[in-house]
């Protein structure tokens, strides 16, 4: 039996099934991925499939270059640091590329369409989109938002690495802006403010013990998260400084927990990126008018 394959089209599929996977993949951690280094990953995956049919290989050969090309497209679209965040992320790919190749599958033999229609390049990207749409609506990152990781405070030149507690029970926010709050014990915050810094805002909040309360809060030039093997960095992050301390190991061998960091960070939530005052002028993080009207 003879086949005719269509080297543009072959690419053209593999290369959007790569990149709505990785998308998929960086959607449900950190976000870390830049779009440049997807489309590359996209391509290399794409490019190692291709040769799998253009070269003339032992049959192990061929499968071993397409593993490679699947695994290699990781390091390339993300900050891969080491072997164990490696295969976190080759076990997250494995589980979009099962769920969107049975889909794919799954529509082919139970929907009643014109024979071809599906099978067609068009008909393949348009299904593989949809499922896309369908599988980015679940909430992936939740799962990767918990527990303790290693955080690195920077203010200029003076830079902390401390333990953080990533807490779904913190749902701190900036009262202008509502932008996410961290909450950082002040022994921390006197090693990035050692002459004491100027007060960015009033954090009001309520805990259990206590109906509510005002933190200090402060405006972090940087922060970087390091999560399963993977590392990103935040820009202009608000700090609430909390007077008591907020955990302390109790063994000698654990760390204690100098922060709890605000989920809503690692989430990347647009709301609250920009809010309106009563004279119509807009607030940003850093909006000079801001702070007037706090509680």
């Amino acid at each position: 039996m003879r086949y005719e394959l269509y080297v543009d089209s072959l690419f053209l599929v593999n290369f959007v099934m790569n990149l709505y996977i990785l998308l998929l993949v960086d959607r449900s951690t950190l976000r870390a991925a830049r779009p440049g280094r997807l489309l590359l990953a996209a391509a290399l995956g794409g490019g190692c499939y291709l040769f799998m049919f253009l070269m003339s290989l032992p049959v192990p050969l061929k499968l071993f270059l397409g593993a490679a090309g699947t695994v290699g497209m990781l390091p390339v679209a993300f900050p891969v640091k080491g072997l164990r965040s490696l295969l976190k992320l080759t076990e997250r790919m494995l589980v979009f590329s099962f769920c969107m190749g049975g889909a794919l599958i799954f529509l082919l033999r139970t929907i009643p369409i014109k024979e071809g229609m599906l099978t067609g390049i068009f008909g393949v990207l348009l299904a593989g989109f949809v499922l896309f749409l369908f599988l980015g609506r679940f909430p992936w990152e939740s799962r990767q938002a918990e527990g303790i990781c290693p955080v690195t405070l920077i203010r200029g030149e003076r830079k902390v690495t401390v333990q953080a507690l990533i807490d779904s029970g913190n749902s701190l926010v900036e009262p202008i802006s509502g932008k996410p709050v961290s909450v950082v014990d002040e022994e921390v915050f006197r090693k990035l403010w050692e002459e004491g810094g100027q007060l960015y805002r009033v954090i009001p909040y309520h805990s259990i013990g206590k109906k509510r309360g005002i933190l200090e809060g402060y405006l972090l030039p940087k922060l970087q998260v390091e999560l399963h093997g993977m590392q990103k960095e935040f820009r202009d992050v608000c700090i609430a400084v909390s007077t008591e301390k907020i955990s302390t190991a109790d063994v000698s061998e654990a760390e204690s927990v100098n922060m709890i960091l605000n989920p809503r960070l690692l989430k990347n939530e647009k709301r609250g990126s920009l809010k309106k005052g009563r004279n119509g002028d807009e607030y940003d993080i850093k909006g000079g008018n801001t702070g007037k009207n706090e509680v």
